[in-house]
């Protein structure tokens, strides 16, 4: 059975995965929240959990070389985009320095394949999180090679998962209190914590075969949080952007169509540019995908 670790395996992607994929990995978790390792190993009794922060190299290379794990999934990131904008120096610190020494851990311990956790904010990004996942997405194809190979993920917003909208206007309105949205025009590309493990298993597979380093995402549809707001509850208070927050997200753009390459639902990014007739033909944003519809938006709240 292949070896999984995971930094930041106790946070809500780690778990995704955990759960879809129990059975079929043997499974480590490498975080530094130690409440949540705790519900992480009542849960998932068969996981071995370590304690340790990504900005510790040595910890890194120690805990890599004695796991010697088949695949590193990371995970473990700052990922709030208001609270990055107001702490930069703590975001580039986890973010861009905590993600080379993973590269770095991951080339010791000679790991077949590593795969990073990015975001749609690191697309043609333009506040301190989106900047900080920009530069791991860069670092990681810098890095890959055919004994440590170097993928990533690129996610848009999994619903659910912890700090997100959804909790959060979910315990508003259990209090009878109004749900707080900052913007009706707000726009967001989402997908279900399902999702986000099934993205990182093909991520997985296809870096089997592949020579070459990618960026792995796959079409999205669009929720307007208004229209998801309302379907909560019928108080709503609009309460303006926070920090470096944009009405609209970009999982594509225009200038890495050349790049792109679509199959089925997955889109591949490569460093090299692609044959015109399979690429993704236009950018790929909360304007331009298709909007969720009522139904497919109750079902969202409905998964856990």
């Amino acid at each position: 059975m292949k070896k999984i670790l995971i930094t930041g395996g106790a946070g809500t992607v780690g778990k995704a995965f955990i759960k879809k994929y129990y059975d079929d990995f043997e499974f480590f978790n490498i975080s530094r929240n130690e409440s949540q390792i705790a519900k992480l190993a009542r849960k998932y009794p068969k996981v071995t959990n370590f304690i340790g922060d990504i900005r510790n190299l040595e910890s890194m290379i120690n805990i890599f070389e004695k796991i010697k794990p088949d695949v590193v999934i990371h995970a473990a990131a700052l990922k709030h985009v208001n609270l990055a904008e107001l702490n930069p120096s703590e975001a580039v610190e986890v973010n861009v320095n905590g993600s080379l020494n993973i590269v770095k851990a991951s080339i010791r311990a000679k790991v077949p394949i590593t795969i990073g956790i990015s975001t749609d904010k690191a697309c043609d990004p333009d506040n301190v999180y989106g900047y900080t996942k920009n530069l791991m997405e860069k670092m990681f194809l810098e890095s890959h090679n055919t004994e440590t190979k170097f993928v990533c993920t690129r996610f848009a917003n999994v619903a659910k998962s912890n700090g997100s909208v959804i909790p959060f206007w979910k315990g508003l309105a259990k209090k009878g209190q109004p749900l707080k949205l900052t913007d009706p025009r707000m726009n967001r590309l989402m997908f279900s914590k399902q999702d986000s493990a099934e993205l990182i298993y093909n991520a997985y597979k296809n870096a089997l075969k592949s020579k070459e380093p990618f960026i792995l995402s796959n079409i999205m549809k669009n929720v307007n949080l208004e229209k998801l707001a309302k379907l909560m509850s019928p108080n709503v208070e609009i309460v303006g952007l926070r920090p470096g927050e944009k009405l609209n997200e970009t999982l594509v753009s225009s200038k890495e169509i050349p790049y792109s390459k679509l199959e089925n639902n997955l889109i591949f990014l490569f460093k090299d540019k692609q044959p015109s007739e399979c690429n993704l033909g236009t950018e790929h944003s909360s304007v331009t995908a298709e909007d969720m519809s009522d139904e497919e938006l109750r079902k969202l709240l409905m998964l856990k």
